[in-house]
Formats: C-alpha cells, structure tokens, sequence
C-alpha cells in the first residue's frame, strides 16, 4: 500500500508543491510547526533515512538547503530548521521550517488546521522565491 506521501507525489491526494525533481519532491505540511514548513520527500517509498541510498541522501540534503534558502528569503527568520523524525509516516521525509525559537521544534506545537488560503499564498512565496534563485526548472506551477 502506498504512503500519504506517495499519494500526494502520484497527485492521488492534494498537495501545495514547491518543488519536483526525478528524485524528490517538495511540499507543504498540513501541520505546519510555523508558517513555510516544507516536507523534502524521496519519491521512493524508503521508510528510514537510514536506509537512504548515499546519492539520495545527499540530494535531499541539497534540495533542503535549496528550499531552506528560499524559506529563509520569504520569511527572515532567525533560523530555518531541518529536521528528521520520522514517527508519524514510514517514508522517509526531511522538515525544513522557518524557526524563531528553539520551541518551535516541538511537534506538539503543529497548527492543526491550517488556514487554507494562507496556505496557497505561503507556497507561492516560497515558489517565487525558488524562480528568482534560478531553480524554475524544480518549481512546479499552481
């Protein structure tokens, strides 16, 4: 059976993308730890980072900082945080978030019903950003 990430990846279930490449792509959470929070997600199903093939690895950890900078373009943030955690689905996924404050690492902070509009325009800024950096060919289209 498919992952929810996969099911966004194959268009099966909605996604805000910000980016799409062979190897991964990039969207928002629908439980943001803060306004920007992007998943990096392999577009194969591999549960663990662990697990990841080394080449793998190390292009998702291009396209975060890709990504981060971008984030970090939109929002100024002090930070832009990257995590690994992996608990909530069995397919590897990197968070990368705008991040003012070491509190805001807490899952249990999540905004559980993001508004949805809010949403939409957060992926366009960061999609905008990502065009103006020269990555229009990563950046998908709303």
């Amino acid at each position: 059976m498919s992952s929810v990430f996969t099911k966004i990846i194959e268009g099966e279930l909605p996604g805000r993308f910000v980016w799409s490449d062979e190897q991964c792509a990039g969207f928002l959470s629908i439980a943001p730890l803060s306004q920007g929070h992007v998943l990096v997600v392999p577009r194969e199903e591999i549960d663990s980072w662990l697990d990841l093939p080394d080449e793998l690895a190390e292009h998702l950890m291009t396209v975060c900082k890709t990504v981060g900078q971008a984030i970090d373009e939109v929002f100024s943030p002090k930070r832009v945080g990257l995590m690994i955690q992996g608990f909530e689905v069995p397919h590897a996924h990197l968070h990368v978030w705008p991040t003012n404050t070491i509190e805001e690492f807490d899952f249990d902070q999540v905004d559980k019903d993001p508004d949805p509009e809010v949403m939409d325009e957060t992926a366009r800024k960061i999609r905008g950003a990502l065009v103006a950096a020269g990555h229009e060919a990563h950046v998908p289209q709303d």
